[in-house]
């Protein structure tokens, strides 16, 4: 099966894990060593409502390539179950978009294209 026929949502599950690595692995280097700690500086960065504003604000930045953007609006297009509480339709598309992305890129072992993504949110600070 070609990385492209993967379901969207399946892509965003295995991105979902993906991103949440690199986001403890950067809060650890950081120093940071309880996990009460540790959970509360992640939430900073996997709530949907900051996944999708990064995801904004790389688009805006023509960070991604024309193929990458068309696995973006597929994700963001897919009819997924109900969001989280607090969190309307269109910002879980967004992070749900900004998931399969990486579960795309991990499948196509782009690791360095990862690394670009991750450190362009984790370190630059984009919102």
């Amino acid at each position: 099966m070609k990385t492209i026929e993967i379901n969207s949502l399946v892509l965003a599950y295995l991105g979902d894990s993906v991103y949440e690595l690199y986001v403890r692995e950067f809060l650890i280097r950081r120093g940071i060593g309880k996990v009460k700690e540790l959970q509360e500086e992640a939430k900073k960065y996997v709530t949907a409502t900051r996944q999708a504003l990064y995801l904004k604000k790389l688009i805006e930045d023509n960070f991604f390539f024309e193929k990458e953007l068309t696995i973006l609006r597929r994700a963001r297009n897919t009819k997924s179950h109900q969001p989280p509480k607090g969190c309307d339709r269109g910002t879980y598309q967004l992070a749900t978009a900004l998931e399969a992305i990486i579960g795309y890129l991990k499948i196509e072992k782009q690791e360095e294209r990862i690394k670009e993504l991750m450190n362009k949110i984790l370190r630059e600070e984009l919102c």
